[in-house]
């Protein structure tokens, strides 16, 4: 072996030990359900049984409500990123919220299947199952993909649509978090399934708050948390795979019914182009920005974004 030759074979064991210290390191392994629960899904949590999974649930508010509002989260989030609003609309209202296929602590879907269609039907499973037949469907990112592909798709059983920095039309992104990234990335998407450092995790949620100072210990620990349930890592490559606009968006402007369209002003993932898009399309809509916002409004202001949301649902009793 020549002296160059030596040089390059110890470098080469020292990068792999570099990166085998670093696996060890950063190994996150999959938590089960059961050791996840207490901390994040205390009573009124459920477990309902929907298209042979448990779906992690919240149902709340008034019973005698006629007409449900259903919150549907984005990607990488969970019915948790809906609270602020759920403690000001349960005042009057039924609010059902739950955890999307693929994620939180429902979990990856059996069949491992993350289509759009396949989303909108768990939507109806679900409703069907707690005996809901029209509802108000409000969704953020994913989840606002989900909503309005539900209203195009089964627009009687829809009355009132929340968009809120909605997905669902192609777009270009300013700045993409750094745990999608990696979800993209062939190779490093399969390493993400063992490996999760936590600093990813508080990056990708700076990255997606206009205000970046918001992000708290408690909130990185949450979507930490549940990255790392069981399954989800996997269903998030799957998720993205698959779940991408298609030709269906061509058929929003058959939507009728009353939408609200949300968008956060400093959203660098969906721009406002695509929520001005919306407003263009919907006939019946209005748009509102909230500029010093980013791509979850709700989360990073309940309080002024669901004080837009109060008259438009009231307007519709």
């Amino acid at each position: 072996m020549t002296h160059a030759t030596k040089i390059i074979a110890g470098v080469l064991l020292l990068v792999t030990g570099a990166i085998g210290a670093a696996f060890i390191a950063w190994r996150v392994p999959d938590q089960p359900v059961s050791a996840l629960q207490a901390q994040w899904a205390p009573p009124p949590s459920t477990f309902v049984a929907v298209r042979g999974m448990q779906v992690h649930v919240r149902d709340e508010g008034p019973r005698d409500d006629p007409v449900p509002i259903v919150l549907l989260h984005g990607t990488g989030a969970s019915l948790h990123t809906w609270e602020g609003w759920t403690r000001e609309l349960t005042r009057e209202r039924r609010v059902i919220r739950f955890d999307l296929p693929g994620f939180g602590l429902t979990g990856p879907s059996p069949d491992g299947i993350y289509t759009v269609e396949s989303y909108v039907d768990t939507v109806l499973a679900l409703a069907d199952t707690l005996g809901v037949q029209r509802f108000v469907l409000a969704g953020n990112s994913l989840g606002g993909y989900v909503a309005w592909a539900t209203t195009v798709l089964y627009p009687e059983r829809v009355e009132r649509l929340i968009l809120v920095d909605a997905a669902g039309y192609p777009f270009q992104s300013q700045s993409v978090p750094l745990a999608f990234r990696i979800a993209r990335t062939p190779l490093l998407n399969v390493l993400m399934r063992d490996v999760l450092p936590r600093g990813v995790v508080e990056r990708s949620l700076r990255d997606v708050y206009g205000d970046p100072t918001k992000v708290t210990p408690d909130l990185v620990d949450r979507y930490f948390d549940l990255a790392t349930r069981a399954g989800n890592r996997a269903a998030l490559v799957a998720r993205f795979d698959q779940t991408k606009p298609d030709s269906l968006a061509e058929r929003v402007p058959e939507i009728q019914v009353p939408t609200l369209i949300l968008w956060g002003g400093k959203d660098r993932l969906i721009p406002l182009e695509l929520g001005e898009r919306f407003a263009h399309d919907i006939h019946d809509s209005r748009l509102v920005v909230f500029d010093a916002l980013g791509h979850v409004p709700h989360e990073e202001d309940p309080a002024r974004t669901v004080a837009a949301v109060l008259p438009f649902i009231q307007s519709g009793r």
